[in-house]
């Protein structure tokens, strides 16, 4: 089979489009341009970026081991005040870009995520992203990062929620692969 052909039956199984030259594939969802891209060569600057995330925050706990003038006990107690997000939810972290977590996994199940808690945070991500009048934003697969949500699957949530979405700002979303 040649190239021509082989780029024809990915558009047909994906619905992306081979860019000649690159390492992107691009998709118009609801005239929101989608573009597959690996994370080490961004397609385009993003003012905010999606992370999977769960419940309590561990997932993007730095392994580095921070030394505190707390009291340890003050500490701990802090900890164990502290409640669980809820599974769905959204949580915006100021910086540039913008941080917003997906809390998709609730560490205490088996196995952690729900394919439900994905769509509700592709949702409030979109949401978060139209209040702030974002243009671009970058978008792992989220529940297939720390899970097991097929790439396949991901893609069939995300059409979903672009269909019932009603773009004002964003014109742009990176979704970043896996390497």
């Amino acid at each position: 089979m040649d190239d021509t052909n082989d780029a024809k039956d990915a558009q047909r199984h994906t619905g992306f489009r081979r860019i000649e030259g690159g390492l992107h594939r691009t998709e118009t969802m609801n005239g929101v341009e989608v573009v597959l891209g690996p994370e080490h060569q961004p397609p385009f600057g993003i003012e905010a970026k999606v992370e999977e995330e769960d419940t309590c925050l561990v997932l993007s706990t730095p392994a580095d081991i921070v030394v505190t003038l707390e009291h340890p006990i003050r500490v701990m107690t802090e900890v164990r005040a502290a409640e669980p997000l809820v599974p769905g939810s959204v949580i915006a972290r100021e910086g540039a870009p913008l941080h917003l977590l997906a809390i998709v996994h609730d560490l205490d199940q088996e196995p952690s995520w729900k394919e439900a808690w994905v769509k509700k945070a592709l949702d409030g991500a979109l949401e978060e992203a139209e209040a702030r009048g974002l243009r671009t934003i970058g978008l792992p697969m989220i529940g297939s990062v720390h899970g097991s949500l097929s790439p396949e699957r991901f893609m069939l949530l995300l059409r979903d929620v672009l269909q019932r979405f009603a773009p004002r700002a964003l014109e742009r979303i990176w979704l970043i692969s896996k390497p």
